[in-house]
């Protein structure tokens, strides 16, 4: 079940109010972006960068080329429109997202590192998740744990 499948709000409000979002709860630095098929959050807040990608739907997509009822192709314009609302539902829990996140840390629920761990980016440039991901799915897969000092492993 998507979130906000029929929303009106653009991408450029989405990001915008995004932007506001991490403006109020301190952050010092926001970055936007995008590239093919993936769009780019990025911020600082609490001593932490943070990224968010946001995968966005490809245009040429069958979903967006035909009809979901009858398959019936779609003009250029309707195809454009039915791509566009796919990608302003995916802003918005984006934003979603990251308001719930927030609004824990606010609340006194949760932390800042708690809610974003995955998405801090490390000195590297790589996420805690995209680090960490990969161990995780060895460690269910094999049952073993990850070596503590991997470097020392003969």
């Amino acid at each position: 079940m998507a979130y906000a499948v029929n929303t009106s709000i653009s991408i450029a409000k989405t990001k915008a109010d995004i932007e506001e979002l991490i403006l109020k709860a301190g952050a010092s630095q926001f970055v936007s972006g995008y590239r093919d098929n993936l769009a780019v959050i990025g911020f600082s807040l609490s001593d932490r960068q943070i990224r968010f990608v946001l995968p966005l739907p490809e245009k040429n997509s069958p979903e967006f080329q035909l009809t979901p009822g009858r398959k019936q192709k779609r003009s250029k314009e309707q195809a454009y429109a039915a791509w566009e609302q796919a990608c302003r539902s995916r802003w918005r829990s984006l934003f979603l997202v990251i308001k719930a996140k927030l609004e824990a840390v606010d609340s006194g629920i949760s932390t800042i590192e708690r809610e974003f761990f995955y998405d801090i980016v490390l000195p590297n440039g790589k996420t805690v998740g995209e680090l960490t991901a990969p161990q995780i799915e060895d460690a269910y897969t094999t049952g073993k744990m990850p070596t503590l000092l991997p470097m020392l492993d003969s």
